[in-house]
Parts: C-alpha cells; sequence; structure tokens
C-alpha cells in the first residue's frame, strides 16, 4: 500500500469514501458497546479524523510502540477487557460481507472458547487453513500450506468471537493469535463459522482495487451531465464524484473518479481509482492503479498499475 500509507495509515484509506476501519466499524452489532483499536503508526492523523467523524459508539486507541500480533495486542488491552465477558477481534484491513451479529449468535450456541469466521478459497496458500468436522468444530489447523498438500479449502478469515478466558493463554509482548494460541485452546471448543458473499485482504494495491470493484457491482452512479463533456466516454461499472470533470476523455470500465477529480482531453482511466483533487492532464492513460489526493499527472503519463502519491516521487513514464 506505499507511498498511499506515506499520508494516512492503512486504516484510514478510503474503499467508495469510506475509511476501511470505518466499514469494519459500521459491520458490528449494537451490542459492542466499545471499540478499541491498537495504533502504532500516525495516531495523531487517526485522532484528528475521529474527532472530525465520530462513530456512533465508543472508540478508545490504544498505543501500540512496536508490533505486538494479534494475541499481543489483545493482551495489551486485558485491563479493558477483563470482565467484559465475549468479546471479538477483527482485522481492520479487510473487507466482507460477514454478518457479524449472526457470527456472535453462533458462537453464543456452541459455547465454545473460541470461534473462528471461514472463508472458501481458491488458492489457500497465503493463509492459514482449517478443517471442521461436521458440527463445525475446529479439529486442526494448517499454515500456508502448499495447494496440494492443504486438507481443506476453508480459510482462516480474521474475525474473532473470543471469550475472557483465552487471555489467560497468551504472555505479554509479541504473541501470534493464529501460531501460539489458537493450538493451545483447541480441545477446549473452537468452532469455524463459515460465510458467503465476499471477503477481501486490502494489503495490496491488487486488492483494495479488488474491494472497490466488488462494492461497487455493475452499478453506474448517476452522473451530472454539467461533468462530462462532449466527446466523452463513460463506460460502466463507473462512478463519479461531485464536481469532477470528465473532458472528453475515456472513463471505465471498473472507474472511480472521486470528487472534483479532473480527467483531461482524449485521457483514458480503466480500473483505477483516482482520490479527491487529482489532475489528469491530455492524452494520459490510467491502468490498474491508484492516485491519490491532490496528485497532478502531467500530460502524455502513462501510469499502469502503480499507485501514484505526493507523498513519493511518481514513476511516470
Amino acid at each position: 500500500m506505499r507511498p498511499l500509507t506515506y499520508r494516512i495509515p492503512k486504516p484510514l484509506v478510503p474503499v467508495l469514501g469510506k475509511p476501511l476501519m470505518m466499514r469494519v466499524i459500521d459491520s458490528l452489532p449494537h451490542e459492542v458497546d466499545e471499540t478499541i483499536i491498537p495504533v502504532s503508526y500516525m495516531k495523531e492523523v487517526m485522532q484528528e479524523y475521529l474527532a472530525k467523524n465520530p462513530p456512533n459508539r465508543k472508540i478508545t486507541l490504544v498505543d501500540e510502540p512496536r508490533p505486538l500480533g494479534t494475541g499481543g495486542a489483545v493482551k495489551n488491552v486485558e485491563d479493558i477487557l477483563e470482565g467484559q465477558g465475549t468479546f471479538l477481534v477483527i482485522n481492520g484491513d479487510s473487507l466482507s460481507s460477514l454478518d457479524v451479529a449472526k457470527f456472535v449468535r453462533f458462537h453464543k450456541e456452541k459455547a465454545g472458547i473460541a470461534t473462528i469466521s471461514l472463508w472458501t478459497a481458491e488458492d489457500v496458500t497465503p493463509f492459514g487453513v482449517v478443517d471442521i468436522d461436521e458440527n463445525s468444530r475446529i479439529k486442526r489447523f494448517q499454515e500456508k500450506p502448499k495447494q496440494d498438500d492443504a486438507f481443506s479449502n476453508l480459510i482462516n478469515a480474521g474475525a474473532y468471537a473470543l471469550e475472557e478466558d483465552v487471555l489467560g493463554y497468551m504472555d505479554k509482548g509479541f504473541v501470534s493469535m493464529e501460531r501460539d494460541i489458537f493450538p493451545k485452546i483447541l480441545d477446549d471448543g473452537m468452532y469455524g463459522f463459515s460465510f458467503e458473499g465476499y471477503w477481501i485482504d486490502c494489503g495490496k494495491r491488487e486488492s483494495l482495487l479488488d474491494a472497490y470493484w466488488t462494492l461497487m457491482g455493475n452499478e453506474t452512479k448517476s452522473i451530472n451531465k454539467n461533468c462530462v463533456s462532449e466527446g466523452a466516454v463513460v463506460k460502466k461499472p463507473v462512478m463519479v464524484g461531485e464536481g469532477a470533470v470528465i473532458s472528453g476523455a475515456s472513463v471505465g470500465p471498473h472507474a472511480y473518479i472521486s470528487d472534483r477529480v479532473v480527467v483531461g482531453l482524449r485521457s483514458k482511466v480503466e480500473r483505477s481509482v483516482l482520490f479527491e483533487d487529482a489532475r489528469v492532464g491530455a492524452r494520459c492513460t490510467i491502468i490498474d492503479s491508484i492516485v491519490d489526493s491532490g496528485v497532478t499527472i502531467p500530460d502524455g503519463a502513462e501510469v499502469k498499475s502503480q499507485i501514484i502519491s505526493t507523498a513519493m516521487e511518481p514513476k511516470l513514464k
């Protein structure tokens, strides 16, 4: 995600105008009365965003000066979690169609110590694989196996419902929940909750773009005719923000044009996202790329499979 994350922390990277972090928070059921966010990078930027955009629930930012792993981050806030009963741990840089309320109900019904969200993947090699029995109880784990060696196509999708007893298995410092804790509590009753729809780990440019196209579907947002000049071509799915100008350019398919963006004459934007106030000159080609807020792409430039940000010198042909 660099150089985008030189300007903003990953949880604040927007998808269709809303930060990843807020999409996760907004998916939580009303029973969740507090959300704890460990922060080790750009805490001031996170605080500023939350001050300007207060969520409808309590948010607690916790300093994490060095990476602690998923388990270590949970142990670091043990004093907040103690006495609260069941709690959730959810990755803040992934998007999914997981019904969190249904997920929690499933966990309560199974009455185990932990429940993990599971997703069916075609390629399991980058992920942790889970094997469950006919009652959805987890039998074993397998970390990043070769495709032919995998005993399942169900992967850990990064959402956990946990009982307070799990805290007793954790030490302070760096702790991997997946490698260090889950194998220890397997016999205490761990369950897997499979869901359908979509699951996207937004850790790379390609997957972040995939998140845009997944949420957009095949729709075309209503476009103000004043935004599109004569000779412009707009191919759905595409979204164009307020005050944007498509000046005799070709935009789409799969393009997200944010507010006040200008796309110049005879330029082409495909499978790309342009953040607010970006400027694309004439005769440019933008493909499979992300152009950050306020960036100006000079006339005739070609941008393919890149993230261009003011936080770093662009590599333009």
